[in-house]
């Protein structure tokens, strides 16, 4: 399983608004008429049932969504870019990975069907339309289309289990999977069989559950020793734990007690999980000769322990039993639906005001909406210029640079445009 990866992705290009005069016979006064761009397309993240792993996007690369068209004569609007769709497994975190080194989240898609929009197309450009009035009866002026968004993504995939499996290698958590649900892990008589986390569907009366082992831990594990503990992600959305040990080991408590505090090395969240302990390997006489020796120890560390032998399936019933009596309990409480992340409303930022810097004698304006006007319009022509400084009064951008200090012959530059106040 792929299950942690990072990707571009890039919305698309607004397109160009048109300048554009209706010019038709028996028609004296056509006016302007040109057409607005398109906006450009979303890139969109949705969580898909059909979908179990981030291996189609493994290799990472740039994802880009359609541009949107330009804007043309007869008030024809530029059609809208493509909104480009990725399927993602459901339990995808999406971070924002930021200059700073910094991930933002940006959302939790735990629910099949949940979506999220993750890079935004430009705004399409204004036709020359827009800018006519009774003092400008033939703009020559129209608006480029807006830039996109660009983000690179990071995207964590946290499986969602009702109860995960944890403990040292080789302590039974693969022969405990398979004993209590149709899972097929694998399993063998060497640490570090399982690589990834194995899910299965157990069944209890009435009630079903999803079981989920997570790889065995070692001292160390939060430094990167043996498997290291990256794919504790997928414990975090688990409800409980089953804490597996050893019944042969020479201290099961003292074991139990190092895979916890690994556990919370990697994340204090994971401590406060309600936890079952099962002493696994009661089939062998040596632990069998131990049992009241290791329940007193357990009982006295303040756990109550469960004793099964996940070879021959005995106590394995009665565990998981438990297992749903206290998953029972946490939904009645309210506390299963827990959300992993509280939603986080990132409301749309309006338009920035103008501002005015100084770079030697030349007044620099700092105008988003100003600038895409003017890489829409060809600025070499007089009669454009003059539309254009029209529009710093319209915007309030005259008053900004008197505040500013501009005096009659300064220079005055915003975007490819510069000229004398």
């Amino acid at each position: 399983m792929f299950d942690r990866t990072e990707v571009a992705v890039r919305g698309g290009d607004g397109g160009n608004g048109a300048v554009s005069f209706r010019r038709e016979k028996f028609v004296p006064f056509g006016g302007p008429d040109g057409g607005d761009g398109g906006d450009g397309g979303d890139v969109i993240l949705i969580a898909d049932t059909s979908v179990t792993s981030l291996n189609e996007l493994r290799y990472g690369g740039s994802y880009k969504a359609g541009r949107g068209g330009h804007g043309s004569g007869k008030r024809k609007h530029g059609k809208n870019g493509g909104d480009l769709v990725l399927a993602i497994p459901p339990g995808t975190i999406v971070w924002y990975r930021t200059e700073s080194g910094r991930d933002e989240l940006v959302a939790d898609l735990a629910e099949p069907g949940q979506s999220v929009i993750v890079a935004r197309g430009g705004e399409g450009g204004w036709g020359n339309t827009h800018f006519a009035s009774s003092t400008n009866k033939s703009p020559r002026i129209a608006k480029k289309g807006g830039t996109d968004e660009e983000h690179s993504l990071v995207l964590e995939l946290r499986l969602i289990a009702d109860a995960g499996i944890v403990g040292y290698p080789n302590v039974g958590k693969s022969a405990l999977l398979a004993a209590a649900s149709a899972a097929k892990p694998k399993i063998a008589d060497y640490a570090f069989t399982t690589r990834q986390p194995e899910l299965g569907v157990v069944e209890v009366g009435n009630q079903r559950f999803t079981l989920a082992e997570i790889p065995g831990l070692i001292d160390g594990a939060h430094l990167g020793r043996g498997l290291g503990h990256d794919f504790l992600r997928h414990a975090m959305r688990t409800k409980m734990l089953i804490h597996v040990v050893d019944g042969s080991s020479a201290s099961p408590v003292e074991d139990m007690v190092r895979v916890n505090n690994e556990l919370t090395l990697f994340d204090s969240s994971l401590s406060h999980k309600p936890q079952l302990v099962a002493v696994n390997k009661i089939d062998l006489p040596q632990v069998r000769a131990r049992l009241a020796e290791i329940e007193a120890a357990l009982i006295a560390s303040g756990n109550k322990p469960h004793f099964i032998s996940a070879l021959t399936g005995a106590g394995v019933p009665e565990l998981m039993a438990e297992t749903a009596r206290v998953l029972q309990s946490m939904a009645t409480e309210g506390r299963a639906g827990e959300p992993l992340h509280k939603k986080v409303f990132r409301p749309q930022p309006r338009g920035r005001a103008a501002q005015v810097t100084r770079e030697g004698d030349i007044f620099v304006v700092i105008a988003p909406e100003l600038e895409r006007i003017i890489a829409g319009s060809d600025v070499s022509d007089l009669e454009v210029q003059l539309q254009l400084r029209k529009q710093l009064a319209r915007m309030g951008i005259s008053r900004t640079l008197e505040k500013a200090g501009v005096k009659p012959g300064d220079k005055v530059r915003c975007g490819e445009l510069e000229w004398e106040w």
